[in-house]
């Protein structure tokens, strides 16, 4: 069995979208994230118009997502022999604040379900796979702070039990002060592609290269 390795990686945070740790769009003048990301979509031009109906912390992943999958690396491999594997801080914190806000006064008391959809944090990586056709393992974990330990570990042994032969892992979050997203795509493929060993040291390794 070949060992799995990581092929590419995405972070974006401070008004920036890096790829394999190169500035490819950055827009500093951004007056919050809602315009960054409105920007970055219109920059990349995926055309996928549901983009506009997700939050922004679905937006946030859909768009590292896209970046580490533009040339389609998947292709060959059944839907579900591709998994997910994302983790946060603060959960959808900022949309359920949003969506309780919508219903605390009783006398504007307006449920919104296009709100109330995004209240949790899977829905993210459901959108990735809406997008790409996956359909292999995929699970959402609250951690204080990025643990690249337990993402190695855990998709490792869905690698090695022959549940998945490709993934995607990774951390994006968003709080009302801050935001960062970093994704990164493994499988076990020989091909000219630079690779990196999928442990919890060099995902670490990577995810700090950006501050």
């Amino acid at each position: 069995m070949e060992q799995l390795r990581i092929k590419t990686y995405c972070h974006i945070k401070n008004n920036c979208v890096y790829v394999d740790g190169a500035p490819v769009f950055d827009y500093p003048e951004a007056s919050d994230l809602h315009d960054f990301l409105k920007k970055t979509f219109k920059h990349f031009k995926p055309g996928y118009a549901k983009f506009y109906k997700m939050d922004d912390i679905s937006k946030l992943g859909f768009l590292a997502s896209e970046a580490i999958l533009k040339d389609k690396p998947y292709q060959g491999l059944k839907p579900d022999e591709v998994g997910i594997i994302l983790s946060n801080a603060q959960s959808t914190l900022v949309t359920d604040t949003e969506f309780q806000t919508s219903i605390e006064d009783d006398s504007r008391f307006f449920p919104s379900p296009s709100v109330f959809v995004y209240t949790l944090p899977n829905i993210m990586m459901g959108e990735i796979s809406i997008r790409h056709g996956f359909r292999g393992e995929n699970a959402f974990y609250i951690f204080e702070n990025f643990n690249a330990n337990f993402v190695a570990e855990y998709i490792n042994q869905l690698f090695l039990s022959q549940k998945l032969k490709a993934c995607i892992g990774g951390w994006v979050d968003q709080s009302s002060e801050s935001y960062e997203a970093f994704i990164y795509w493994a499988d076990d493929r020989k091909d000219a592609t630079p690779a990196i060993d999928h442990s919890g040291n060099e995902i670490d390794r990577l995810y700090n290269l950006i501050r």
